[in-house]
């Protein structure tokens, strides 16, 4: 399978226009991701995970003014965004009704929901900025199985990829998922930012 450097930037963003699936490096684990609004890229990365269409997948977004176009930012999203973004947390938001229907899972499962990190890095802001939407973003692995922990492993797990992105990963364990949809914060998935740290932002 081909490897690149974040060097080949041009090329990874051809890749993802072109409908291809590729794995990234992010600030946690490494990640495998597909442009949102193409429903080829969809059904690829679901063959890829092994994973059910009716699950929702993560979204990367470029920056503050992406995630509000596709999400509701309240004042206690703003106060989490500003404390955490970029970072390894993932936010469950409440999705904007004009959302484009292909980031519910090409429109096979309707949902209020949608849950959003932020580039993480200046290489994949610049592969969204360059590819012109988010970005679905879920682990490097088989639905289920444990997360990859080098290329190596990606390759063998997921043979069918377009691709893969060299560079290490810093933390080495998924994102905090905080589910914001409710007026009661609630934190889905532990994780590199801890609860505590959660509520101390909110209160702040």
């Amino acid at each position: 399978m081909k490897r690149y450097s974040q060097d080949d930037i041009d090329t990874v963003i051809k890749i993802l226009k072109d409908d291809g699936v590729i794995s990234v490096p992010t600030d946690t684990v490494y990640g495998i991701c597909a442009r949102v609004n193409s429903l080829k890229a969809f059904h690829k990365l679901v063959e890829i995970k092994n994973r059910p269409d009716n699950k929702n997948f993560p979204i990367m977004c470029s920056d503050l003014e992406q995630i509000k176009s596709i999400s509701i930012v309240d004042k206690k999203v703003k106060k989490l965004i500003n404390a955490f973004m970029p970072g390894p947390i993932t936010l469950v938001l409440r999705k904007k009704n004009d959302t484009f229907l292909t980031i519910n899972n090409g429109g096979e499962r309707e949902t209020n929901e949608i849950a959003v990190r932020m580039a993480t890095s200046t290489f994949l802001k610049e592969v969204i900025i360059g590819v012109g939407c988010p970005l679905f973003m879920t682990s490097a692995n088989k639905s289920g199985m444990d997360v990859c922990k080098s290329l190596d492993d990606i390759e063998k797990m997921c043979p069918t990829l377009d691709g893969m992105v060299e560079g290490d990963v810093s933390f080495g364990e998924a994102s905090t998922i905080v589910d914001c949809t409710d007026d009661n914060i609630v934190i889905q998935r532990p994780g590199p930012i801890a609860e505590e740290q959660v509520m101390e932002a909110l209160n702040g």
